[in-house]
């Protein structure tokens, strides 16, 4: 009996083969929200397969600040394709802040200039906002600003922001947005935050 599947499979990876690896030049915009834990680490899987092509990525992180996660570590040995910019103050209003409010806010409208500048410097082929969605429901940043952000990027760019409760004016521009849905966590069983796994 002829066999399909096997047929679609073997001329596909053929075609797969011919294509030249800079198919579809045009980049993109990629959105990452949702409740659940995985966000800014989706982000930076692309990355990595990113760094695999000597391509240039900048992290922007505008909300987690100098708190001592293993991505930054990690982020180390990946240079210096792979460049970290770290502009907030640590989370907002929970666990240990202290920081006044405006702090946060001038902070995160300094981290706005700079991802204008990294995104319209040419010197990059991916851009992370890593939070920034946070920042935008904080009330930190304008939406106008994310937006004029986006509207600025050069075609080849591609531009990721990660955090929860992405607004449906980015959701619309975006080209793919992933949401992450919880359906159980550790914290709530009593288990606490994992090295390597959770920061």
């Amino acid at each position: 009996m002829y066999d399909n599947r096997n047929f679609l499979r073997t001329n596909l990876f053929s075609w797969l083969k011919h294509l030249p690896l800079e198919m579809g030049k045009d980049g993109l915009v990629i959105v990452y929200t949702g409740n659940g834990k995985g966000k800014t680490t989706a982000a930076l899987g692309m990355a990595l397969r990113a760094i695999g092509y000597n391509h240039k990525i900048c992290m922007i992180q505008f909300i987690k600040g100098s708190w001592p996660y293993g991505e930054m570590e990690s982020a180390k040995r990946l240079k210096p394709e792979l460049e970290w910019v770290v502009s907030g103050k640590g989370f907002v209003g929970i666990i240990d802040d202290k920081s006044p409010r405006e702090d946060h806010q001038k902070i995160a409208i300094e981290a706005i200039q700079i991802s204008k500048e990294k995104i319209q410097s040419a010197k990059y082929d991916i851009v992370i906002l890593d939070e920034i969605n946070y920042a935008i429901n904080l009330g930190l940043v304008s939406i106008k600003d994310v937006l004029d952000l986006i509207n600025s990027k050069p075609a080849n760019l591609n531009l990721v922001l990660t955090g929860n409760h992405a607004k449906k004016e980015i959701i619309e521009v975006a080209d793919l947005v992933t949401e992450m849905k919880e359906i159980k966590h550790p914290f709530k069983s009593g288990i606490k935050a994992k090295k390597g796994i959770d920061f």
